[in-house]
């Protein structure tokens, strides 16, 4: 199945209120105002998620993730951000 176009995510960063721990399969995201716990089940999310400091867009931050892999990576940033973990950056 190919998987449809999605609108740009824009420029996003990690909710204030989100602590990220490191783990071997990749890293737990635990939010302390809706007490939301996520799992990130590959450390390249991570390192897309660490680059999201609000002035470098998404696009950019998935510039080291192949081209044939990045939409499975874009639904999993909406996925954070829908869910509170990411937010718009401004």
């Amino acid at each position: 199945m190919t998987p449809r176009p999605q609108a740009s995510l824009g420029t996003l960063t990690l909710h204030p209120q989100v602590s990220v721990r490191p783990e071997p399969f990749g890293a737990l995201l635990y939010h302390f105002g809706t007490r939301r716990l996520s799992f990130l089940k590959d450390r390249r999310l991570l390192d897309v998620v660490r680059k999201l400091d609000g002035r470098t867009s998404v696009e950019d931050a998935l510039s080291a993730v192949p081209a044939g892999e990045q939409a499975a990576f874009r639904t999993a940033l909406a996925t954070l951000s829908k869910t509170g973990m990411l937010h718009e950056a401004g």
